[in-house]
């Protein structure tokens, strides 16, 4: 075992220790008086000097105006908004509790909101034995200021069993159907809520999206003619570029009823509703209306972390049914990456997103998600991780839903907005360090004779991309 996995085990435990004995502490302080400003004050500076990372690039100001100094050239400000904040941030699992207080109102964040959703993995306290007294007395303190905690108006609330049909067009619904005109403020002009592709590192959001959609469509070999399914269809910016493009024709289903609207007028203002078909349909019944093999080739972006790890098979086998001998299928979705390390797990729920974002979403890691593929007799034939070009996109969009700040409060309310400001700027920065992929995998259903119909080569698909540098 190498000395910074020594450390950090050794960290982890004297930090579970901690929190054990804390845990005990403040349930029998539970009923004292609320501490005074003073004491509430001191407690707090002395979790922080335990606790805050050695190397971080950010200030820590409290309510009161004193700043506790970055170690490096600050990027960012963490406000504590009041003598409650840090109090109600001890609670376990820390993720939910901090992302809730971030949802409050209860602290601010100044500047880039990667460098302190860092804080996982730039973690380095370990408390010495002797500060242990001090410590536990702080926590104790803490707690009993921070007295009850307002509640968060901005949960899922779905009902039925998880990832049923039902259960699954509600959580759609909550994430999809907040508002056409707020996603109109911070997405680009085609409205494409996925990963945008930037060849070259210098293009607009509107090219690169451009560009991805393009690369999807070349990765399937798509030509004149062909019938494509798009799952999870969206506003219907693929639909539409595959059939300008490349004349195809197109079926998009999405559980979205707002997207399906926009889909279908969008479709309608490019002039090619005769080609392209949008229904409000789940991917389980694809083929209800549809017969077995009507399609050359499928494209699902963005859409198979809504699926669920219970559901991956059926996702795969409907797809693979739905799929043409010799036909090719696109899944690009976001994937599981390298863990946050240095905060250990029992700490962190990871639930955070799919309590207050995604409701059900299973982001499964790449490997598993090539078994279930495998499984449904689909051949891999390419995979690709776009994750940097992930990091770029949610930086426009993040920069996009800060230009448009007031039109965004006024279309979501405070908690809703604060929500999307920190679970665009936090996955940025996940994306930038690898704790998170975007994999674009292709997949072959092989032809009688056993043949996947594409090139010997991949030197088609980046004719003309070539870049200095």
């Amino acid at each position: 075992m190498s000395t910074t996995r020594r450390t950090a085990r050794r960290s982890t435990l004297t930090w579970a220790a901690l929190a054990t004995a804390g845990a005990a502490l403040i349930a029998r302080q539970a009923t004292r008086p609320a501490p005074t400003d003073t004491e509430t004050l001191d407690a707090t500076r002395t979790l922080l000097r335990a606790a805050l990372p050695s190397v971080r690039p950010f200030d820590v100001q409290l309510w009161n105006g004193e700043v506790i100094a970055a170690t490096r050239p600050s990027r960012a400000r963490l406000i504590l908004n009041s003598p409650e904040t840090l109090g109600r941030l001890l609670k376990l699992p820390l993720d939910v509790a901090l992302g809730e207080a971030y949802l409050r109102g209860d602290f601010e964040i100044e500047g880039n909101i990667g460098d302190i959703a860092a804080i996982a993995e730039t973690f380095d306290a370990t408390p010495n034995p002797a500060d242990a007294p001090a410590l536990l007395r702080a926590a104790a303190t803490l707690r009993r200021r921070a007295g009850a905690t307002p509640p968060i108006a901005v949960t899922a609330s779905l009902e039925g069993p998880q990832h049923s049909r039902e259960r699954d067009q509600q959580a759609i619904s909550y994430h999809y159907d907040v508002s056409n005109d707020f996603y109109r403020l911070w997405l680009d002009r085609r409205m494409v809520y996925s990963c945008a592709y930037f060849r070259g590192g210098t293009e607009t959001l509107d090219e690169a999206q451009e560009a991805k959609l393009d690369l999807i469509c070349r990765k399937l070999r798509l030509q004149q003619g062909e019938h494509l399914l798009d799952i999870g269809s969206g506003w219907g910016g693929l639909a539409i570029h595959a059939a300008q493009r490349y004349g195809a024709r197109v079926l998009g289903v999405t559980l979205s009823e707002a997207q399906l609207h926009e889909a279908r007028a969008r479709a309608g203002a490019a002039g090619v509703a005769d080609r392209v078909t949008f229904e409000l349909r789940d991917y389980r019944d694809v083929l209800a209306h549809t017969p077995e093999g009507s399609f050359d080739k499928i494209a699902s972006v963005g859409m198979a972390e809504h699926v669920g790890r219970r559901n991956m098979p059926t996702y795969f086998r409907a797809a693979y049914a739905a799929l043409k001998p010799g036909g090719l299928m696109m899944n690009h979705a976001i994937s599981d990456g390298i863990p946050q390390a240095r905060v250990p797990l029992w700490l962190q729920s990871g639930n955070f997103a799919r309590r207050y974002v995604f409701p059900d979403g299973e982001l499964l890691p790449i490997w598993e998600t090539v078994k279930h593929a495998t499984e449904a007799q689909f051949e891999v034939r390419d995979i690709e991780n776009l994750r940097e070009h992930y990091a770029r996109t949610l930086t426009h969009w993040a920069a996009n839903l800060e230009t448009h700040h007031a039109e965004a409060l006024a279309a979501l309310g405070e908690q809703r907005h604060r929500l999307w400001r920190l679970y665009l700027g936090a996955t940025s920065h996940y994306f930038e360090k690898g704790h998170l992929g975007l994999y674009q995998t292709l997949l072959a259903k092989p032809d009688e004779q056993r043949r996947a119909h594409v090139p010997l080569s991949r030197a088609d698909l980046y004719e003309g991309e070539m870049v200095d540098g």
